[in-house]
């Protein structure tokens, strides 16, 4: 199973929420399976999962949206884990990131969740932080707006504009991490300017 990576996109589930900025994980999740011409189906573990390779030969990746909220999201990720008999170093979370600009994409593996209930229970369900997270910049509220707020609320219309952008650019550091490593995708995209 050294080729197959399971790729969570955290997310709250519903279209009410389907593109607030917490929901960033679910729509690079569905950039890959659109990518791969994989389809979502429900699965017992309380997810929704697209299965696909990256090219011909290629690393298979199990793709998730958990159809629980945001906090709970680490039972359907353990279980799937399970279910694939896949280790938390092949485990790939993807979610939103305040203490990151927006457009911006960083990634690490273990360390602390910055307060992300999300992550919290996934490191909980793992029974360790030794998993790899992908973080997609959304930026800070405006002065001392709520942060929870903030993340429930839907991208402003700039930031609308350049989305896509941001989305495709996680989309594609998913890639590279599976198949050029932590080190590599951390070089190009830690050094790009948003």
């Amino acid at each position: 199973m050294d080729d197959t990576w399971l790729v969570v996109g955290l997310g709250n589930p519903g279209p009410g929420y389907s593109r607030n900025r917490h929901n960033i994980g679910y729509m690079v999740v569905e950039e890959l399976a659109s990518r791969l011409g994989a389809t979502f189906k429900t699965h017992k573990a309380r997810a929704l999962v697209a299965t696909g390779r990256l090219g011909v030969g290629g690393a298979k990746l199990i793709l998730a949206k958990p159809t629980v909220f945001m906090n709970l999201s680490g039972g359907p990720t353990a279980s799937l884990a399970k279910f694939y008999n896949l280790p938390p170093d092949h485990v790939v979370a993807i979610h939103d990131e305040i203490d990151i600009p927006f457009n911006t994409v960083k990634l690490k593996q273990g360390g602390s969740e910055g307060g992300h209930n999300g992550l919290r229970d996934i490191s909980r369900t793992l029974d360790t932080k030794d998993y790899y997270r992908i973080r997609a910049g959304v930026g800070r509220p405006p002065g001392r707006a709520d942060a929870a707020s903030h993340v429930l609320r839907d991208f402003s219309s700039t930031e609308a504009k350049d989305l896509p952008f941001l989305i495709d650019a996680v989309a594609d550091a998913t890639e590279l991490l599976i198949t050029e490593g932590l080190a590599a995708t951390q070089q190009k995209f830690h050094d790009a300017k948003p």
